[in-house]
């Protein structure tokens, strides 16, 4: 009768299978769960509201959606694409690759500025397409906008990814110096760690540029002759 315990689950997987409304599933699934496992509904109720509270600040994140929503809805993505289409010499692999250098700076700096959702979709994609198509002479086909779209968001995670720990008190620099000191490593040092990491970041712009650059070549190669 453990098993019982995980109806949650299941209602989670029906739900979404269904495409319910997301939150109304999980409270219910939350809910059902709760009683099923012997508690009452005022302990239930304690703990999705603790929970809320020790959360909140992820309704912070949530409220990007909405008004990256309303700035693309007034123009933002087509302001972008006339913008890097007014750019001479412009191409989908040159906007990414500045863009590379510039979020591995910021990364590095520990600057936050980017993100897929917020700053990559809205903005860096439609002028990389725009340049794309600059230089194709035509509209791009949908697999060389799909390819576009995961070298985008690729060049993102690079930049975040690789070069977050150039600084020295990121919490991955901190938590490998930890784990090291403990394991007796006691040479390492934050800086030493935050040094290492540069010639990685390094190495992922050179192999950015490299990719980005062979996405250009193939679109020139499909454009008009």
């Amino acid at each position: 009768m453990e098993y019982i315990t995980l109806i949650g689950i299941v209602i989670i997987v029906v739900g979404f299978a269904f495409k319910l409304d997301v939150l109304a599933t999980v409270i219910i699934s939350g809910i059902v769960t709760g009683l099923v496992s012997g508690m009452n509904i005022i302990e239930i109720l304690e703990i999705l509201g603790s929970s809320f509270v020790s959360n909140r600040l992820m309704s912070i994140f949530l409220i990007i959606f909405p008004v990256i929503a309303i700035i693309e809805r007034y123009g933002l993505k087509e302001r972008a694409a006339y913008l890097i289409g007014k750019i001479k010499n412009a191409s989908a692999g040159k906007v990414l690759a500045i863009y590379s250098v510039i979020r591995t700076i910021a990364s590095a700096l520990n600057i936050r500025i980017g993100g897929v959702v917020q700053f990559v979709r809205p903005l860096i994609m439609p002028m990389a397409q725009a340049a794309g198509e600059k230089v194709k002479g035509e509209e791009l086909t949908e697999d060389e906008e799909e390819s576009l779209k995961g070298l985008s968001s690729a060049v993102e995670n690079y930049g975040n990814f690789f070069a977050q720990n150039c600084f020295p008190a990121a919490s991955g620099v901190v938590l490998m110096y930890g784990t090291m000191a403990e394991a007796g490593f006691t040479e390492v040092t934050l800086a030493s760690i935050a040094g290492a990491s540069i010639y990685i970041a390094a190495i992922s712009i050179v192999l950015a540029f490299i990719q980005v650059f062979l996405y250009d070549r193939k679109i020139k190669k499909g454009g008009n002759k």
